[in-house]
């Protein structure tokens, strides 16, 4: 188990290794250019479209298009092949999740809080 454990160590890089730490500096270097340079901060934090914040919306791209570069397209083509998956999912996604959240929201909106 202990062979396992180091073979996993073994392949992580320099950069997964220290993930935690590199959270924390961005974290920390965030608040610090937040309060030196307050003033680019406000005008970025102004440049807005229909209420969404560009550059927010840029770096949110920026994370999601490499997992999008991965998927394969040309499976699309076999979508057909097995409905079973595609109907559970969709049930699942726009039948049962938004009443289960509407629920949940109203449980602790209105008694929790």
């Amino acid at each position: 188990m202990t062979n396992n454990s180091h073979a996993s160590a073994a392949g992580l890089g320099t950069f997964e290794r220290w993930l935690s730490l590199w959270v924390a500096l961005a974290i920390a270097a965030g608040l610090l250019l937040g309060n030196v340079f307050s003033g680019l901060f406000a005008v970025l934090a102004s440049l807005k479209v229909a209420s969404v914040n560009l550059p927010v919306a840029v770096l949110i791209w920026a994370m999601v298009y490499p997992m999008m570069v991965g998927v394969d397209f040309a499976s699309l083509k076999r979508i057909g092949d097995k409905p079973k998956g595609l109907v559970v999912t969709l049930v699942v996604n726009w039948l049962i999740k938004p009443f289960t959240m509407a629920a949940l929201g109203v449980v602790f909106f209105n008694y929790v809080f």
